[in-house]
């Protein structure tokens, strides 16, 4: 019957809207590279000694605890306290374990050995039961506070020894990072008490997905914090995004806010890590242990002071040479010499193959004759040597434009036994080694490309790609190799350059081959800056290549879902009202109420709300008019927050609204059928029932059923009562739907005798409304009037699951959730519910207020997409007023 109702061009545009709805999403969670991480491992069997915390602490805080980290005789030897380590601590974040510190503390713990426990650390990690705090902001300061305990906690472990530590360094895990900068905006915490801190994977810039207030409330107050003190805060921060890869946390929100007074921080991005993998990724731990040690200040055996140190070896480590030990005064002078070979070398272009070579060779390049007619010099060796193998020879008397104090450039070969490498050298002009490359535009869809062919044998070049900057903007580039001559495969690299944000990718590739590389953005260009981003190809002389870039249609769409995916409920819910007024509005003009899907497809347009968002948003440009928006105290518009993080798009909304469409489409032909299913069972399991022979807006056991409910909604959790609430409502709908289909069977199959006894129902109806029996066809009003209501309240318990869903997890510990963000709305709902599950259409339609109830949806579903759309938390709150106005017409 729903599908009926439908015709085929609609049902084909929403089979449409669900294949590109699809294809977004298989980019988001299957479009990206592979796993460039191995897994670490332990050496030796992990134990978590448990901190015995003063009594008053863990009675405070009965469901956390504080561990520390240990494996064989270390974990023997240091049961016995104090320590005399660094202390480092972990948080974990939304569902996490204090477990997981157990694959960097292993790491650190076999790196000390190597070092005779000259230095060490001590790791260790807050149980917070697991909890789900990305779902439920409300223990979120809790942890916070329980924290800083921990954190004076650990320092007194250390009391008395000669060099006890003052401060901590923190790791920080997803939501475990954002608790971590938490902690500066305790009125009573010190600042010197953490001198470092590292996140992993955390939303910096705001919640994944905002599901109740006290979330947004967290991030308001921590992100002001660190934007009005940032001339005072002195904290090495570095932030890790784990790439499109990473499907949970993208890199855009975790990219700390470049402050102008706050130097000390730093974000990267490692190479495709997701959420779950962070933790377990032994490239990154070893990266991060490696800068761990490097920290440590010889004087203090602590992590320095220094906030230039730290930044430099964090940079040195996370940016420039991950694989090196950092040195804080490199020598830049060298001695060389002894008896090795010297070959000067006056060519261009050079290349030199060296195999089991017995000595070393030192190749000198004269700079003075190259530097009149290049601009830069290039080499490139297959050694894979940590050590200097280039050097400039110093020389005061000669006269050069650039660096007038070198006089030669050298390339050191060394001896090899066995092993062949190459060295390549090219001194060219930088002007030729830059190409423009336009991107395609937005709309081609992948049907045109622009191609640039490499035909000049040079082993360096840039492509500019011009005109990208935007994040809605995604391409595929193919490189493609074609060598001549060549026997064996030449290795080829090409690098991805963002000069905003460091955000870069390298993709290796043997020559000849055909590559193919994704290119979309996880942070937008600045307004004010003029970079341009770059391909960088390292190339082969004996190779050419040619470059095509085209739209990637399916990525497009991938990064609207990546990027607004969250706001899908607000838009799914704006086309149900739009939909929930028509209806309301044809009871009103006609008295009978159409099709969800019929009405669905007549009212829900995007132009009956878009054009008064982007009105508003021009408005408020206004100064009069932004006095008036705050003279009423009405919230930011979400508009203006996804434009100042770079994430609006004139046609974005329109797309979103589509899909909310389709999925409104969607979600309403399951619950329908989902209806049908459960009157089938209800027919099936016990005898058939009548159609309601008077029509009563309140039953003897409406009352006690809402005081209940709303006693449970007090004491326990809103979110249950809600979900208790839906429950009673579907089952009267359930209800009605088996007696209406119970009538339909018995009755005699006469068409004229079915009408002629509707009609005479319904003119008797019409007089004495409250005594009589419902009719068949007021029955079929109400049931398609319910089946949207069916889909708003459906929506509206799915968005409070989270609440409900931490609350079971936790049961043991808290009987009653506090905070609870659903009881204000569980208090107007439950009567509500309970009101229109009596509510049949014909009692409403001499209503004096329907009038005004069909016009209230119209605002309401604008009012969801200007407030709700970067705030999921309030689409409820849209979306029960025209429920309670509904319920209102049966006493009005």
């Amino acid at each position: 019957m729903f599908l009926h109702s439908v015709n085929l061009w609609n049902l084909a545009f929403y089979v449409f809207m669900v294949f590109l709805a699809t294809l977004g999403l298989w980019d988001v969670f299957f479009g990206f590279e592979e796993n460039k991480c191995s897994m670490s491992y332990m050496f030796e069997y992990p134990e978590y000694q448990k901190i015995e915390l003063p009594k008053k602490l863990a009675k405070r805080y009965p469901a956390y605890e504080l561990y520390l980290y240990g494996e064989g005789s270390y974990a023997e030897e240091h049961k016995i306290l104090p320590l005399t380590g660094i202390p480092v601590l972990f948080l974990p974040g939304n569902a996490g374990s204090y477990k997981q510190v157990r694959s960097i503390g292993s790491i650190a713990l076999r790196k000390a050995e190597d070092i005779d426990f000259k230095y060490h650390f001590d790791f260790f990690s807050v149980n917070f039961n697991e909890e789900l705090v990305a779902l439920y902001g409300g223990t979120l300061q809790k942890q916070t506070k329980f924290v800083h305990e921990c954190i004076k906690t650990i320092l007194k472990l250390y009391k008395g020894q000669e060099f006890a530590p003052k401060s901590v360094a923190i790791i920080g895990h997803s939501m475990g990072g954002l608790v971590a900068r938490a902690l500066l905006t305790l009125k009573n915490f010190k600042h010197d008490l953490i001198n470092l801190l590292i996140t992993q994977a955390t939303p910096h810039v705001a919640p994944v997905m905002p599901l109740d207030r006290f979330i947004t409330d967290f991030y308001t107050t921590v992100n002001n914090y660190w934007i009005l003190n940032a001339r005072h805060i002195n904290l090495t921060t570095l932030s890790v995004a784990g790439g499109f890869r990473d499907y949970q946390v993208r890199s855009g929100l975790t990219f700390l806010p470049k402050l102008s007074h706050h130097t000390s921080a730093l974000s990267v991005k490692v190479l495709f890590v997701t959420l779950t993998l962070f933790l377990r990724c032994k490239q990154l731990q070893l990266t991060t242990v490696r800068a761990f040690f490097d920290l440590i200040d010889a004087d203090t055996k602590q992590i320095t002071q220094n906030s230039k140190k730290k930044l430099s070896v964090l940079s040195h480590h996370f940016i420039r040479h991950p694989s090196k030990h950092f040195e804080e005064n490199p020598a830049i002078i060298s001695d060389l010499t002894g008896t090795s070979m010297w070959v000067p070398v006056k060519v261009s272009k050079w290349t030199y193959v060296a195999y089991n070579e017995s000595e070393k060779i030192y190749f000198t390049f004269p700079l003075e004759n190259h530097r009149k007619i290049y601009s830069h010099v290039y080499c490139q060796s297959t050694m894979l040597d940590t050590n200097s193998w280039i050097f400039a020879c110093i020389n005061s008397t000669s006269i050069l434009q650039d660096y007038p104090s070198l006089s030669h450039l050298v390339v050191y070969v060394p001896s090899v036994h066995g092993s062949k490498f190459v060295v390549d050298c090219e001194f060219f002009k930088k002007e030729t080694r830059y190409i423009q490359l336009p991107v395609t535009h937005l709309f081609s869809f992948g049907l045109s490309s622009r191609k640039v062919v490499l035909n000049t044998n040079g082993l360096y070049y840039n492509l500019e790609l011009l005109n990208f900057g935007q994040i809605y903007q995604a391409f595929k580039i193919n490189v493609v190799s074609k060598c001549s001559a060549v026997k064996e495969e030449i290795t080829s690299i090409y690098k991805l350059h963002i000069p905003w944000s460091y955000e870069d990718s390298l993709t290796v590739a043997q020559a000849p081959s055909s590559t193919e590389i994704s290119l979309k953005l996880h942070i937008a260009q600045p307004e004010n800056d003029s970079h341009v981003a770059l391909l960088k190809m390292y190339t082969s002389s004996d190779c050419r290549y040619e470059v095509t870039i085209k739209t990637s249609f399916s990525q497009i769409l991938g990064q609207v879902v990546r990027f607004h995916g969250g706001a899908l409920p607000a838009y799914v819910i704006s086309n149900m009202l739009l939909t929930y007024r028509g209806q309301l509005y044809s009871l009103f003009s006609t008295g009978c109420c159409l099709e969800y899907a019929t009405m669905l497809d007549k009212e829900a347009k995007p132009y009956k709300v878009d054009p008064f968002v982007i009105i508003i948003k021009f408005l408020l440009g206004y100064k009069w008019f932004k006095e008036l928006w705050d003279v009423l105290l009405l919230p930011e518009l979400d508009a203006i927050i996804l434009t100042s993080q770079s994430m609006c798009f004139p046609l974005i909304s329109l797309i979103l609204f589509l899909f909310g469409t389709c999925t409104a489409y969607w979600s309403g032909l399951l619950s329908s059928a989902s209806v049908r299913l459960l009157s089938s069972l209800w027919l099936a399991l016990k005898r058939p029932s009548e159609l309601p022979k008077d029509i009563k807006m309140i039953s003897p056991d409406l009352p006690f059923l809402t005081i209940v409910l709303i006693i449970i909604s007090w004491t326990t959790c809103g979110a249950l009562a809600i979900l208790l609430s839906y429950v009673y409502y579907v089952f009267k709908v359930v209800h009605l739907q088996a007696s209406l289909t119970t009538f339909k069977n018995s009755q005699p199959v006469n068409p004229k005798h079915s009408r002629r006894s509707e009609k005479k129902s319904n003119h008797h109806k019409d007089s004495s409304v409250h005594h009589l029996r419902l009719s068949a066809n007021d029955a079929e009003d109400s049931l398609r009037m319910h089946s949207t209501v069916i889909n708003l309240l459906s929506w509206i318990v799915f968005l409070s699951m989270p609440s409900l869903i931490y609350w079971l997890k936790n049961l043991r510990y808290y009987f009653k959730l506090n905070p609870d963000p659903c009881k204000p709305l569980a208090f107007i709902l439950i009567p509500t519910m309970a009101v229109l599950g009596n509510t049949y259409t014909v009692s409403i339609k001499s209503s004096k207020l329907l009038k005004t109830a069909s016009q209230f949806p119209l605002p309401l579903a604008v009012g969801v997409i200007a407030f709700g759309s970067a705030h999921v938390y309030r689409v409820p709150c849209f979306a029960f007023i025209p429920l309670l106005l509904h319920a209102l017409c049966n006493f009005m």
